[in-house]
């Protein structure tokens, strides 16, 4: 999408994890100038822990997510194709433990190869299909180098109140001076700012091993013990993991981190052995309701528009460039948005 930018001339924002970047380089795209503040440097953010394999986790079965997850896709499928740092297509198995009834899911129609092939033994079924893999280390590398080359700054700054951004206090200057624009793209911290109760942190946990020479995704969801994951990369697998509403410690846990191994082991014995690299943990910034992509009717003070762009949860890799379209559809058309 490259519109022009029509009144959001001038943009801050908020938030510096692959959901704020995305939105910033689609804003710069389309003409704005923009600004992005960030209270913490975007190596880390929760970004920078993520699997991030495209897979809609724990999203509803609606038009709007299909649209976001779709192009998102699509962008992705095209930077693999270019060469851009840390993505890549990478096919996957998901093992199912209940026989499907219902047909293909609902996010297939994105996916270009998906199909349903026999399962192996002890499973009800098996779907394959290749999605985009990124590692997210040299990817958030590449969007900050991207911004730089739209003229976009990315500073630190903390911003305790939606409306400081909009006043252009301490720091929240754009370029061209007062914003016209506010994107709230702030993840958890968007609880407090857009005082949303709906808001919620999700602590996953992963394992580093070292890659013995895997090259496809695995999945076991339904995995009685615990949603279980192979997410092979370069050098090193990804292993998980947890989905833990409302837990916010993420310091190392031995325990748990064993049990994510023996799962992982237990569906692709070829790990057997492998060196463990590490443990990470991360909190997801998890919203009832999904994801929020969507104009405030009432504004910020100025009056500065105020488009939000929170909420994904786990899939915020699977939403980022979609939702980023979509909010610059947002700037250029006017207030509006649901």
């Amino acid at each position: 999408m490259r519109r022009r930018a029509g009144r959001m001339r001038d943009v801050v924002v908020l938030g510096a994890g692959v959901v704020g970047l995305t939105t910033a380089v689609r804003l710069a795209e389309a003409g704005a100038r923009v600004t992005v503040l960030t209270a913490h440097d975007p190596a880390d953010t929760v970004s920078r822990v993520a699997a991030a394999v495209w897979y809609p986790t724990r999203t509803s079965a609606d038009p709007r997510v299909l649209g976001w997850a779709r192009r998102t896709f699509e962008t992705f499928a095209g930077q693999a194709g270019q060469g851009v740092p840390g993505v890549v297509m990478r096919p996957t198995r998901m093992l199912l433990r209940a026989p499907v009834t219902a047909g293909d899911p609902w996010w297939a129609p994105a996916v270009t190869d998906f199909r349903t092939v026999p399962p192996p033994d002890g499973y009800a079924g098996q779907w394959r299909f290749t999605v985009p893999a990124v590692e997210m280390g040299p990817y958030l590398d590449w969007l900050l180098h991207r911004l730089g080359e739209l003229g976009v700054p990315v500073r630190r700054h903390r911003v305790d109140r939606l409306v400081d951004a909009a006043s252009g206090a301490a720091g929240a200057v754009p370029p061209a001076g007062r914003p016209t624009l506010v994107v709230n793209a702030t993840g958890l911290a968007a609880g407090d700012l857009a005082d949303d109760p709906a808001v919620h942190p999700i602590r996953g946990r992963i394992v580093l091993v070292a890659n013995p020479g895997i090259t496809t995704s695995v999945r076991d969801e339904a995995n009685p013990a615990g949603v279980t994951y192979v997410h092979p990369r370069r050098r090193d697998v990804v292993l998980g993991g947890t989905y833990e509403p409302y837990r916010t410690e993420t310091g190392p846990d031995e325990a748990a981190g064993e049990a994510i191994l023996a799962r992982c082991v237990a569906l692709v014995p070829e790990l057997a052995g492998a060196p463990v690299l590490g443990q990470l943990a991360g909190l997801r910034p998890g919203r009832h309701g999904g994801a929020r992509v969507a104009e405030e009717a009432a504004g910020l003070p100025g009056p500065v528009r105020l488009i939000h762009n929170y909420g994904h949860g786990g899939a915020g890799v699977t939403l980022a460039w979609g939702c980023a379209d979509e909010v610059v559809a947002l700037a250029g058309t006017g207030p509006g948005g649901a």
